[in-house]
């Protein structure tokens, strides 16, 4: 079966927060959930770049801090081997986007939101807690 380019977002994004799910505990989910729910306004008020930068700077060097794991998934899918893919297998998001045009910068930074539309959708869905009004 061949996927539209938006169906290997939404499959993408549904592994990542499953993969969260499994390997993360619930104050972790809701961390990454709130970030996930503002990276969307952080790149369209600064760029791509300087968003990623930010979850480096937040997570200071922990790879377990919900500022990298949501970093890591952005590159996942901004670096996956796929000719769709804004920076095709490259293996360091921030290499990339400094050593790349103009053109492909732009590409990646609206692949990003994109990608997000759904990472946000699913992140809400399986890991988000209700508050105390239910909602």
């Amino acid at each position: 079966m061949i996927q539209t380019l938006e169906q290997k977002r939404a499959q993408h994004a549904l592994n990542k927060v499953r993969e969260i799910e499994r390997d993360y505990q619930g104050e972790q989910w809701e961390k990454f959930v709130s970030y996930v729910e503002n990276l969307p306004a952080t790149i369209l008020t600064g760029s791509l770049g300087q968003a990623a930068a930010m979850l480096l700077a937040q997570a200071k060097g922990d790879t377990r801090d919900a500022h990298y794991i949501l970093y890591g998934s952005l590159e996942d899918w901004l670096c996956r081997d796929d000719p769709q893919a804004p920076y095709r297998a490259e293996s360091d998001l921030m290499a990339a986007i400094v050593n790349h045009d103009r053109t492909t910068y732009l590409r990646a930074q609206s692949e990003a939101l994109a990608w997000l539309e759904w990472l946000k959708k699913f992140a809400v869905a399986f890991l988000k807690k209700p508050d105390r009004t239910g909602r």
